[in-house]
């Protein structure tokens, strides 16, 4: 006998979360599949560990570097296991009030097992102790996320790596740390242990790290690495691993024709992540996905087959919890409010939270030269800027990409303390289609970091 509900929602993540809650207090009989825990990557193995995490290496990185601003501390120690500790009480209390308002809402049943389809619109949900039972509905969300690539590297099997998740349960602070992976993850955590006090060693296979950014931004962060002595290896792939009699892992690597070695002590893959799609066995509800597996969506986000939905990464969209936030939203108000949303064009702003934070919006100098867009672009050091200066956070730079016909933003990157805060600023001017010239007049609070968008658009006079 298949249980029946009006909805069906699998994966409590960022989208599935609010969207069964939603669904539920519109009297919709709903229920929530989650086969781990509540919360989904964002609060559990993503943005909220990682955070917290980040602002513990801020710490000990400043207390080092105190003398710069005329204070003295003592030796400065790392309690990495006291800073799991923090950590994991963090991620637990986000974690049980999600779980707490989702247990409170009316009409709304959460389950915990790993889903699977056995028809167009029905799933059997095994549980943790091997028990089984189905569901069918009229509606079906999917909100199941990704997960970690791991590459075919000869060796890489034998050697105890690490991914995103596990490096976040180490108790001791690695001697020499090796990360596959230049990019936005691999990035942030190489600063964070750099800090705490490991070696750090980035392999990027392309030419520069963070290739989708402008090289402006990507050469200033390599230059703020290098100068935490994180070593970076552009052009490199690894080739194998193997351990030596000493239990160090050896990797071995390609630069172009050369060949390297380094030696480490743990490794953190970095590479990218894949869609969380596999064991839904969507083959045998008829719902298409792409080539590498995540599930294609419309700009309303239904697939192919009526009344099956996806939200999140998982249909490969912009992989940003917030972008998994606004899919709820277009969702639950089309559906419930009978509104005409959709994702076409939506803004997609993004931070990277190393220190400093790049924050990024809209277009790239790169997608404007591709565009064959007619555009200038403002820039200005951070060691320029008063408010910088004052607080000793003199690294990076802000840029922003203008048309030159409306002297509108098209997009803005800034690397810089407090630089997702920022380029908020410019989002909003950009939605509000204000041009660069009433940012170049407009009054700001004296001192901040905003006032900076003053002199920023200065250089274009």
């Amino acid at each position: 006998m298949l249980k029946n509900y009006d909805v069906v929602i699998i994966g409590s993540g960022q989208a599935g979360n609010p969207l069964a809650k939603k669904f539920a207090q519109a009297g919709k009989k709903t229920v929530l599949i989650e086969k781990d825990v509540v919360g989904g990557t964002c609060i559990n193995y993503g943005c909220t560990p990682t955070k917290t995490m980040i602002a513990s290496a801020k710490l000990a990185f400043s207390a080092r570097n105190a003398t710069n601003m005329a204070i003295g501390v003592g030796k400065v120690s790392v309690k990495m296991a006291d800073i799991i500790d923090r950590k994991n009480a963090v991620v637990k209390m986000f974690r049980e009030g999600s779980e707490k308002g989702l247990r409170k809402t009316e009409h709304l049943d959460l389950i915990f097992g790993e889903a699977s389809f056995t028809g167009e619109k029905q799933i059997e949900i095994k549980g943790k102790y091997g028990e089984t039972k189905g569901l069918k509905a009229e509606l079906f969300f999917i909100d199941t996320g990704t997960e970690a690539i791991i590459p075919p590297i000869a060796g890489l099997s034998a050697i105890r790596y690490l991914t995103s998740t596990t490096i976040m349960e180490l108790d001791e602070v690695p001697k020499h740390l090796l990360i596959i992976g230049g990019n936005y993850i691999g990035l942030e955590f190489g600063q964070m242990f750099s800090r705490f006090g490991s070696k750090v060693t980035i392999i990027e296979r392309s030419d520069r790290l963070l290739k989708r950014e402008d090289k402006e931004i990507s050469s200033a962060v390599s230059d703020f690495l290098k100068e935490e002595k994180i070593e970076i290896l552009t052009n490199s792939e690894v080739d194998s691993f193997v351990t030596d009699k000493k239990n160090k892992i050896i990797a071995k690597l390609k630069n172009n024709e050369n060949v390297k070695q380094v030696s480490c002590t743990h490794v953190l893959i970095a590479v990218g992540r894949k869609p969380t799609t596999e064991v839904l066995k969507l083959e045998k509800t008829g719902v298409k996905m792409d080539s590498k597996g995540f599930i294609e969506v419309d700009t309303k986000l239904e697939t192919n087959i009526k009344g099956i939905y996806a939200l999140g990464d998982v249909n490969g969209g912009p992989a940003f919890t917030h972008i998994a936030y606004n899919d709820f939203a277009v969702v639950y108000r089309n559906i419930l409010e009978g509104k005409n949303l959709s994702t076409k064009n939506r803004q997609v702003p993004y931070c990277m939270f190393t220190d400093p934070q790049l924050g990024s919006i809209g277009m790239t100098e790169q997608e404007a030269k591709e565009g064959k867009i007619d555009y200038k672009v403002a820039t200005l050091t951070m060691d320029t800027i008063g408010r910088a200066i004052e607080t000793g956070e003199t690294k990076g730079l802000m840029r922003a990409i203008i048309d030159t016909k409306t002297k509108k933003i098209l997009g803005a990157s800034i690397l810089a303390a407090q630089g997702g805060e920022i380029m908020s600023i410019l989002q909003m001017a950009m939605a509000g289609g204000i041009t660069y010239e009433q940012l170049r007049y407009f009054i700001f609070a004296h001192p901040t970091y905003a006032e900076a968008l003053n002199n920023l658009f200065m250089q274009l006079d």
